[in-house]
């Protein structure tokens, strides 16, 4: 029997459940999936508990040939949801459901009973600095989870380790997958010098680029002090790109710092891969992280990073392939950044290494096979 054909003979019905398909990188993770789904074997389908209109990442879902649903739900909360997803799926039962996030992870964990299917969770997301209420829907998503989820997904060791540190769990059902992205294509030295130009970087500066979401805890205040606290050197530009309630706030608090000619903001980047084709190093310099999707795409990218060592980055981010300083730390990220942009033969080097373990790691057709040998496992008669 041909791969094709046994391929085709062992596909695994997924139904991947999501609050809703707004930005983020829960919700891009299923983007890039469907991509590389029917590779893996897998025939995948999306629910969203929310309204999906005005949601790219749901018409991204359709394009790629995902049948995508939504519960149309006025709250995330909705009692009656769970049954609602029952009765969505019961036409066209998945072999199992796959949830994310925790208003996922209730009303999955109804739905998967009262079909009688598996269900896997996955967990992305560290919920550690709440408060009274976020605590009790922390402990609801939990025992909801740890009833009704055959496995759970971490994307990292940390946030296993984290989960089980809470959860009575059997920690032999608590696996670790972290996630993948689709490679970043090769990039010609013409793309790469109208990248510079269009943001603006001088053919002989060092370009630093940051991907994420600006919103607290994410460490871009340690950013800007960074860069205005730079030792002489090669020139360095930074360019951050992301959008969040905390954006009008840190452009402000560039403006002041006198950083205008360093540090650029060009909010939300839909082509990460065309930004990062023009940089020369990545800084992610986040107070907290599960796992840092922006650090894998900077390895597709062949770059090398300076990362603060909190969660699961230095899972990703060894010796050979950046600089790991410690959170909330802007003269350490400054010295950093500074050392690897007057070494050129250094960053090559380690972005090269990062790209290596990319392709072996993270490519996104490996990540979606790793995935659907644990769908395999749970949809598994007998199991």
């Amino acid at each position: 029997m041909g791969w094709e054909h046994a391929t085709k003979a062992n596909r695994v019905r997924v139904c991947h459940v999501i609050h809703d398909l707004r930005r983020g990188g829960a919700e891009h993770l299923l983007v890039d999936l469907a991509g590389a789904a029917a590779g893996a074997g897998l025939e995948m389908s999306v629910v969203s508990l929310m309204p999906t209109g005005g949601h790219g990442y749901a018409d991204d879902l359709r394009r790629a040939g995902v049948d995508v649903r939504s519960l149309d739900l006025r709250t995330r909360w909705d009692p009656l949801a769970g049954r609602r997803l029952a009765a969505l799926l019961a036409d066209r039962t998945p072999d199992l459901l796959h949830t994310h996030l925790k208003h996922a992870d209730l009303v999955g964990a109804r739905a998967a009973r009262a079909l009688g299917i598996p269900m896997v969770s996955s967990l992305h997301v560290v919920e550690d600095a709440v408060g009274a209420v976020g605590r009790l829907k922390r402990r609801l998503a939990m025992r909801a989870r740890d009833r009704a989820a055959a496995r759970i997904v971490a994307v990292s060791s940390a946030l296993r380790d984290w989960y089980l540190s809470l959860s009575g769990r059997d920690p032999s059902s608590v696996v670790v997958l972290r996630n993948g992205v689709p490679a970043h294509p090769p990039v010609s030295p013409g793309d790469r010098a109208a990248g510079r130009e269009a943001l603006g970087v001088p053919p002989e500066a060092v370009l630093a680029a940051t991907v994420v979401i600006l919103r607290p805890g994410k460490g871009v205040d340690d950013l800007l002090a960074a860069a205005a606290s730079l030792p002489a050197g090669p020139d360095v530009r930074f360019v951050v790109a992301g959008s969040g309630p905390e954006e009008q706030r840190l452009r402000d608090r560039a403006a002041a710092l006198g950083l205008g000619g360093r540090v650029t903001f060009i909010g939300f980047v839909e082509d990460v891969a065309g930004l990062l084709a023009a940089a020369d190093l990545l800084v992610h310099p986040s107070h907290a992280d599960a796992l840092a999707t922006a650090l894998i795409h900077g390895m597709a990218a062949g770059l090398p990073a300076v990362a603060t060592a909190v969660g699961g980055t230095p899972e990703l981010i060894g010796p050979g392939h950046g600089i790991l300083v410690p959170a909330a730390d802007p003269d350490a990220l400054a010295a950093a950044v500074a050392a690897l942009a007057s070494d050129p033969e250094r960053r090559a080097s380690m972005g090269r290494a990062a790209r290596e373990r990319f392709d072996e790691e993270f490519e996104i057709g490996v990540w979606a096979s790793r995935l659907a040998e644990i769908y395999r496992e749970v949809a598994a008669p007998g199991h």
